[in-house]
């Protein structure tokens, strides 16, 4: 569905909307959602520097603890959450790779509390599915893609995966 191009050009244009809704790299700080947010906010970071010439604080935010469903499913692999410098008074940009629920993005607002009081934040995400279950919007989109229940989006990165690809494909569920 989408290869390494559409990846790259969608991240670009995330990262001029974050610059301008901003109005530039002053205050902001990007946060990886684990897993695949993290290496999605590193190449913003990198994105944002080229296009600014300044650096962007990056880190990342492992939000397994803060999951409203740790009860049901309590084996969980736990991350570090890295904060690259004090989160008070920033821009924060969670970054991911699906937004599907919302269930995630509140789990990562929740962790938020305990690391700091930013002025904002603000989320962007390669690619929003719909179907949220809570009032959860994203700021900064690289692509909207209508699914239904049935279907799975599944992100491939580089970083993680060796190659960067996005794909749609019918949940075993179904």
């Amino acid at each position: 569905m989408w290869d390494s191009d559409d990846v790259n050009r969608a991240l670009k244009r995330i990262a001029h909307q974050v610059l301008e809704s901003n109005r530039g790299p002053d205050g902001l700080v990007l946060l990886g959602i684990r897993t695949r947010g993290v290496p999605l906010a590193q190449r913003l970071g990198e994105l944002i520097a080229d296009a600014e010439g300044g650096e962007v604080p990056v880190g990342e935010l492992d939000i397994t603890m803060y999951r409203d469903d740790l009860r049901s499913n309590p084996t969980r692999a736990v991350g570090p959450t890295r904060i690259p410098v004090p989160l008070d008074g920033k821009t924060v940009v969670l970054v991911d790779d699906v937004l599907f629920s919302g269930r995630t993005i509140a789990a990562a607002m929740d962790a938020l509390k305990d690391l700091g009081r930013p002025r904002a934040v603000r989320l962007a995400v390669l690619i929003d599915r719909g179907h949220r279950d809570l009032p959860i919007q994203a700021d900064h989109v690289g692509k909207d893609l209508p699914t239904s229940s049935a279907e799975h989006v599944r992100v491939a990165l580089a970083e993680i995966d060796g190659e960067d690809l996005v794909t749609l494909s019918q949940s075993k569920e179904a």
